[in-house]
């Protein structure tokens, strides 16, 4: 459980940093814009983190778990 956690909230936390850092300089509404630029930030790096995993496993378990975690979550089917 700690695995998928961490692989969730990685990528959420640099959607936010980039999010925030796009707004700098921009005279923007902070809310909407922010929450956009969020989600597809935060989106767009897990997407771009998930392929650089497959290819180079251990860049991908530093991008999606800050290194964190050494393992791939496993999810058990439901009983």
């Amino acid at each position: 459980m700690y695995d998928s956690i961490v692989r969730t909230v990685v990528p959420v936390i640099v959607g936010v940093l980039l999010g925030q850092a796009a707004r700098i300089g921009l005279d923007l509404p902070a809310g909407a814009v922010t929450e956009v630029v969020t989600v597809v930030t935060t989106g767009a790096y897990y997407a771009v983190a998930r392929l650089v995993e497959q290819r180079w496993p251990a860049l991908g378990r530093v991008l999606l778990s800050a290194g964190l975690s050494r393992r791939a979550p496993v999810y058990a089917p439901p009983r």
